[in-house]
C-alpha cells in the first residue's frame, strides 16, 4: 500500500495553514509554535530550520527530537477520525498534532492543550 501523500508534504506548507486556524479564533503563532515544541522536542531555532528547509512531514517527525510522553493522552476526533485508533505511527503524530491545532482554536487554555 502507498503511503499517504501527506507524508512527502513539506511541513512549511501546511504551517501556515495551522498559524491561520488558530490567528482566526484569536491565538498567536507563538501559541503554534508552542504546541508544535512541545509535542516535537523542536526548539524555535530547529522548528524555524525545518521550515527554512522545507522538510516533509516524515522527516519533520522523524528528526523530531522527542515526541513528549504525554502525547499519548491526545485523545479525540480529528475529521471523523478518532486519534487514539490511528495505527500507523507517523499518522498518528500528524492527527495529534492536529488535533492540538483544533483545540487551541477552540479556545482551550494552553495548561489543558499540553497535558499539564
Amino acid at each position: 500500500m502507498p503511503d499517504h501523500r501527506i507524508f512527502s508534504t513539506p511541513f512549511a506548507k501546511v504551517y501556515p495553514l495551522y498559524v491561520q486556524k488558530a490567528e482566526r479564533k484569536g491565538r498567536t503563532k507563538d501559541e503554534v509554535d508552542r504546541i508544535i515544541c512541545w509535542l516535537t522536542g523542536y526548539d524555535t531555532d530547529g522548528l524555524n530550520r525545518q521550515l527554512a528547509q522545507e522538510t516533509d512531514f516524515r522527516a519533520f517527525f522523524d528528526q523530531a527530537p522527542s515526541m513528549h510522553p504525554n502525547s499519548e493522552l491526545i485523545k479525540g476526533v480529528v475529521c471523523g477520525v478518532r486519534v487514539e485508533a490511528v495505527e500507523d505511527p507517523l499518522m498518528k503524530r500528524i492527527r495529534q498534532l492536529d488535533k492540538l491545532v483544533d483545540e487551541l482554536a477552540k479556545g482551550k487554555a494552553m495548561e489543558k492543550i499540553l497535558r499539564a
